[in-house]
């Protein structure tokens, strides 16, 4: 095995460990990162849904406070509200869904699946849990969730929530008395759940990963294409003639030109070494013909 080959799978086995440990390093980096950008853009979906909810109730809720004497008008439900606006945007968007779901809901339609009844389930276990955060397969591909409980802390939801007796008999000629009764004050009844698909994140993660693998074999490869040049150039070339001059010497051609030394590296300095020994053993030999 000659010295370049041996040069050249050593550095290829530095590549490869190097390339390994940078990928797993930077994947998980792109990894992350993706998956901040998709929790960033749930984060805004929530805080315009909890905005929603609020312009509602400060401004829309007093305005048809006597027309609902007389009929329910679900315009006037934070819930409603803010899942209605929010359904417009979903429609452009679809992978993109926001919910208000609850164990227990007036409205059906706000029931919570089973995964939804989980993330509700894990707020009732924890109390101090403010949000949480969690993926889920489905045939789209992953979706990140970003959840924020409803609790009742509002006396007033109770007027509504209680029993059917003390709710709105508009409300209840709506909905029903089966549905949305029984919370009480304290209780995680339902989440505000944003699902955001992370597909178009990961998969810009992925292109960007393998851009930044690309450029590193790319560098990698013209590395060693100048390590290559240079080592033909100032090292097997210069040996391999050294070790020509030698092999000619060695079989008694004493007239064969000297190797012509540039420069002062080691390479030199061994060239200068083998044309001393050259010319010792040529007077040596001439010393000792007849």
């Amino acid at each position: 095995m000659g010295l370049r080959t041996k040069f050249n799978l050593v550095l290829l086995v530095a590549f490869l460990v190097g390339l390994s440990m940078a990928a797993a390093l930077s994947y998980r980096i792109i990894y992350d990162n993706a998956r901040r950008e998709v929790a960033q853009e749930a984060a805004i979906m929530i805080a315009q849904a909890t905005a929603i909810r609020g312009y509602t109730t400060t401004e829309i809720k007093p305005l048809l406070a006597e027309q609902m004497k007389r009929r329910f008008l679900p315009h006037t439900v934070p819930s409603w509200a803010a899942q209605t606006n929010l359904r417009a945007m979903t429609a452009q968007f679809p992978d993109y869904t926001y919910k208000e779901a609850a164990l227990n809901p007036t409205n059906p339609a706000d029931r919570a699946a089973d995964w939804e009844a989980d993330i509700i389930a894990e707020f009732q276990r924890t109390t101090t849990l403010k949000e949480y955060t969690s993926i889920r397969d489905t045939p789209a591909g992953p979706v990140l969730s970003v959840s924020k409980p409803f609790r009742i802390t509002d006396k007033d939801c109770l007027s509504c929530h209680s029993t059917p007796d003390m709710a709105p008999v508009t409300m209840v000629d709506l909905y029903g008395a089966a549905n949305g009764y029984g919370w009480k004050l304290g209780d995680v009844i339902g989440a505000q759940i944003v699902s955001v698909p992370m597909r178009v994140a990961l998969n810009r993660a992925n292109d960007l990963f393998l851009v930044y693998l690309a450029g590193l074999t790319a560098i990698f490869a013209v590395t060693i294409l100048l390590l290559n040049l240079m080592l033909h150039f100032v090292i097997i070339r210069p040996i391999s003639r050294m070790s020509a001059i030698a092999g000619e010497v060695s079989m008694g051609n004493v007239a064969v030109p000297e190797f012509a030394t540039q420069g002062s590296d080691e390479v030199a300095k061994l060239a200068q070494s083998f044309n001393r020994m050259r010319r010792s053993l040529a007077n040596a030999m001439q010393m000792l013909e007849p």
